[in-house]
Formats: structure tokens, sequence, C-alpha cells
């Protein structure tokens, strides 16, 4: 348009130019036309290329969004409407471009100046129910962590988002925000991408397979004896099952004894356990969690955790191997690609405690942002298992006995539903776990921790039989008191809860904490210990395994409870030496009911003298059994 005004302009001059002489008319005439004509040359060479560079940038590839597809499952469009009268006017637009335009100047003052700059001068960018949604995922991503955080909680707190709303959010927080998300209670599941799709495999390759290629491929060499026998165990069933599937004979255990493939062929259920069983050993060593995540471990298990959805113990096994992952920090970003976050998310939700607990570890070891504390294997936090404001004042810890379990221990009294229809109508109030459903709901500013570690009756059931030292209550008290300061036990006060061979356990770790000085925050914080009928001068279980040792081989933990045995003895003695000038009080009770055990035996578990002889303690005798007190 200006081009054309210019012509215009010139072939006026032209025009209503005053007579010249002859001699000079010509060449006047000559030189401005060519004037004109240069400008119109000009000025079209000008729109040519201004034309052709808008229709180049119209055609150009984005790259970038191109590799970010190749990352995503699926990308959100939002569609625009058709209606006319829906546009807002060209004053609109002109205003928003300004706006934007004014914007940059702003930052890039503020960059200059190294000033802060006003998040608030954005919210014209978008429309009115957009702009709080764009502005909490700014700050989500913010330096200033009260910020963040803040930001997560609102994130979270809000339901009125729309689906698309959900999947942008999904599509455009960090890592950081992504498991902020999944810790927070109530969270809807639409604000979590689902885990990436996997490559599909032939379906006469068994899953095993892969499962054994990826133990093979770990270090073999210089293991700890329990990481070499789970191994070998999980790669000898797998060896088995893939000669059973291509048939002929193969031998049981090694023991030289052929069987027919259709009388012996193992579960592929059973041997994936096998190996899993084994992942979750090498997942201990920070080494080998390297490896099982530059094999691909985190997306084979990702595939068997949603081909086994009918199997919890095949789940829980890669939760608790996902848990202990976690606790490297340089493997976040890998977890979370892998898709992990939102399995953890959904997980949480489960109304089966010893599942939703293993997805709060692992979750729990994933937030840096609010979590200073790192849960290693065995260590389970009851609550809170959600972010929260409220301030933790005090550790409860609970502690298991002989075949007990860090969740089933502490459950309700188990329910017969045949015996006691009364109680099997009120079944819903049933609890799975009374310190996370009933403690916590009355004492909500404590942090509930329960530990876990494995006892036997009989060696014939040891899970790991390579080295019975690792049973002793003197090597349990070691391996515990490391994980206890991992996950921040002595930073509050602290109150021990335990039962049976576990407050033996509580007893040996204290007095070992006294003799270490990087252990002093332990005992220096203990206020309270609670015995539920620990046998502190021995058990009548034990007795009996011990006389029919030849049959029963007993495991070295009921060696070590037998009656008047010297070493319970001096354990004894020596706590209280320990506790004799403490402040911190003790509880105990007692079973004063006989415990069934099967349908023959009926006796005394612990005995009310071996629980209730503990010198300068409150004692309690209590009006039930050993598994019911």
């Amino acid at each position: 348009m200006s081009v054309a005004a210019y012509c215009i302009f010139c072939y006026r001059q032209i025009g209503t130019s005053g007579p010249a002489t002859k001699t000079h008319l010509h060449w006047n005439d000559i030189r401005k036309i060519a004037k004109v004509t240069g400008s119109l040359i000009l000025g079209g060479f000008v729109f040519l290329t201004y034309e052709v560079l808008s229709l180049k940038k119209l055609l150009q590839i984005d790259t970038q969004a191109i590799h970010q597809e190749k990352l995503k499952s699926y990308v959100y469009i939002r569609t625009t409407s058709l209606n006319p009268s829906e546009y807002q006017g060209i004053t609109y637009h002109a205003r928003k471009e300004i706006h934007k335009a004014v914007r940059k100047i702003l930052e890039t003052e503020a960059k200059i100046f190294r000033r802060p700059f006003n998040e608030q001068f954005s919210t014209f960018d978008g429309e009115d129910h957009e702009c709080a949604l764009w502005l909490l995922l700014k700050r989500s991503q913010s330096e200033d962590k009260e910020v963040r955080l803040q930001a997560v909680q609102d994130l979270a707190n809000n339901s009125h988002w729309h689906d698309y709303q959900y999947g942008t959010v999904a599509q455009t927080c960090d890592q950081r925000t992504a498991i902020g998300l999944a810790r927070s209670k109530d969270i809807d599941l639409r604000f979590f991408l689902p885990p990436p799709p996997l490559p599909k495999i032939k379906n006469d390759y068994p899953i095993e397979d892969e499962l054994r290629l990826l133990l093979v491929s770990l270090p073999q060499t210089g293991l700890d004896p329990c990481v070499q026998y789970f191994t070998s165990l999980a790669l000898r069933e797998s060896s088995q099952t893939l000669a059973a599937q291509r048939g002929g004979l193969w031998c049981f255990g090694g023991n030289g004894l052929p069987y027919c493939e259709t009388l012996s062929k193992i579960p592929s259920e059973t041997v994936e356990l096998f190996c899993l069983q084994a992942l979750v050993q090498h997942s201990k060593v920070s080494s080998h969690c390297d490896k099982i995540e530059a094999k691909g471990g985190l997306q084979l298990l990702q595939r068997i955790y949603q081909l086994r959805k009918d199997s919890a113990k095949i789940q829980r096994n890669i939760i608790r191997i996902i848990g202990n992952m976690a606790l490297d920090e340089r493997l976040h970003s890998s977890i979370v690609r892998a898709g992990w976050v939102s399995v953890l998310a959904e997980v949480m939700k489960s109304p089966h405690v010893i599942q939703s607990s293993h997805a709060s570890r692992a979750l729990a070891n994933l937030d840096r942002d609010t979590v200073k504390e790192k849960y290693p294997d065995g260590v389970y936090v009851l609550h809170p298992q959600y972010r929260s404001s409220q301030p933790i004042r005090a550790d409860i810890l609970f502690v298991h006995g002989l075949l007990g379990a860090a969740f089933k221990t502490w459950r309700q009294q188990d329910i017969d539903r045949r015996l006691d229809k009364k109680a099997s109508e009120g079944e819903e109030d049933y609890s799975q776990c009374w310190p996370k459903t009933w403690l916590a709901s009355d004492c909500p500013a404590l942090r509930i921790i329960s530990v876990e570690y494995d006892t036997h009756l009989s060696d014939w059931k040891a899970k790991c039989p390579v080295e019975a030292h690792r049973k002793s209550i003197a090597y349990r008290s070691n391996e515990l008191l490391d994980k206890l300061r991992a996950a921040g036990i002595g930073d509050r006060p602290l109150v021990w809860v335990s039962h049976s061979m576990g407050g033996l356990l509580v007893k040996k770790m204290l007095v070992d904490a006294s003799k270490n000085p990087e252990m002093d925050k332990i005992v220096n914080n203990t206020r309270g210990i609670i015995f539920y009928s620990v046998p502190h001068h021995g058990s009548q279980l034990a007795e009996y395994s011990i006389n029919a040792r030849y049959l029963l081989f007993p495991s070295v933990e009921v060696k070590e409870l037998s009656k008047d045995s010297p070493a319970l003895k001096e354990l004894n003695d020596d706590f209280l030496s320990f506790a004799k000038d403490k402040t911190f009080s003790v509880l105990s009770f007692a079973e004063t009911l006989p415990t069934h055990i099967g349908s023959m035996i009926k006796l005394h578990v612990v005995p009310l003298e071996s629980a209730s002889r503990l010198n300068s303690v409150s004692e309690a005798p209590a009006n039930s059994s050993y598994f019911l007190l």
C-alpha cells in the first residue's frame, strides 16, 4: 500500500512539473521514470521477500515438538469454536499483542536490573478460567521452595478443572510437581499420564526369559551371599521351566531325578516370583540398581506389573524394587519417565494397607522436596503417608517379633465368620493395621513407622539359609540401627512399641546405640518403651523346638529364645544397667491365657514370669493370649 502511494506521488510530480528547456527535457524525463521504476522494483522485491519468509515459517516443522511427541503417549488438542459470535474482535487481539510486547520489555528489564518480575502481569494472556491453571504451573516450577509447594497444594486441592486441563498439567508439569501431586491426599488420577506404551513382544516369548536375561546381566561375582543365593535359585527355576516348555525330561532341583514335563512343570507366575525376589536383593545394592536401569529393567517391571494385575504378591515385590531404586536420586528421572509415578499414585489409593504402604515408601523416597529422610528396605511409614503441613512432634516405632511382620502383627483380632456372626457384621470397621488407622486418627501429629525383618521357627523354611549369623539378635540390631538413622529416627522424641522377640531386639539396639557416639540421638530422644509379651528370660516355644531339633532344625532366633538362656540374661543385665540412669518410662504387658498352636499344642508362649521379670518397670498382666495381646 505504501509502495502504491509513493508511485502515485511520483507520477503527480511528473505531471505537474513545469516546462524545461528543450535540451534537458528528454534526460530529465528518463531520470524521473528511472526513479519511479527503481522504487517499484525495490518495493516489490521487499514485499516478495517478506511473503517468502512468512510462507517458509508457516511450513517449517518444529523438530522440538516432534521430539516431545516421541516422549508422550498422546497429545491433547484444544478445539476452536466455529461460531463467529465467540470471537472477541480486533481490539481484543490488538490489546493482547501490545500486552505481550510490554511484558517482554518488563521481563528483559527485570533480568538486566536483577529485579523480581511480577507474575500477576501475565494474567491477560489467556482466558479467565485458564489463568489460574497456568499461573499455578508456573509457580510449581519456581526456585522458591515455599512458592513451589503451595502451588502444588493448590493444584491438588482444585477439583473443578476440565478433562483437558488435567491433561495439560499431566504433560507440562515437571518431575517434582508430578511426585508432589502423587503424594497429595485424594488426588485425581487424571493429573498423571499413563505409563508409556511398551514394544510388543512375541506371544511365544515368555516373560521369565526377559527376567532371566536381566538377572544374568547383573554382577555375579563378589556378591553378598544372600544375593548370590536368591540369584542362583531364580536362574535354576527359570532353566527348569524353559526345559519343560521345550519338551523332554529335566531334573528338579539338580538332584538328578528326571520328571516328566506334565508332572513337574512350574507355573510361570512362580518362576517370575523367584526372579523378582532375586531382583529385590539386587536392588539393595546401589551399583546394581544402575545396571537394572541401564538394561531396561524399569520398563520390564512395568510390563510384568501390567500383566500380573491379579497377583498382589508379584506387584508388591515390583513396587518394593522401585522403592529400593528410589533411594538413589540419580535414578529418579528414569523412574518418572518409565511411568511409575502414575502407578504409585493409583496404588496409594488401595484399601490394602500392605500395598499402599509399599507405594508410600517409594514415593517418599522420590519426594526430595518435603522428605529429607530416606526409607531403606523394611522400613515403612504408616503415617503420614501423604504430604502434610502439620509438623511432626514425635516418632512411634513398631518392632514385630517371631513370625511377625510390619503389618500383620498389628492387625485387629482375626474374625471367625462362622463363630462370631455379630463381629462379621461389623467387618467394615475391621483394622488391618491399627497403628495406621486408630493411632494415626487419635494422634495425627505423630510419625508412625513399622520395621520388618525375616524370622522363622525352623531352618527348613528360611528364606536365606546360607548365613545363619544374620538371624542373630546382635546382627539384626546393627543392621536395623543403620536403617533407622537413615530414616531420621532419633531426630525427634521417640517411643518404642515391641512384641515378642522384637522387645529383645529393641533392648539390644538401645544398648548398642549407647556405645556408639553416632547413635546418641536415638538414646537421648527415647521417651518410652512398651513391651508386649516379650520373653526377657526365654520362651517355652523355643524349648519345644530345641527338644525336637533333629526333626524341626530350630532356627538361630529360636535357639536364642531358650528358657534362662545365658545370652538373654546378659542382654537383660546390660539393658537394666543402661536404663537405670535414664528418664524414659517402660511398660510391660504379659499374657495370662494359653495360645493354641495348631490343633494339638496349647501353651503359654511367653510365661508370666518371663515377661514380667524386668526390674524397675510398670507391669500389666493382660487377660489375653500371645497372639491376641
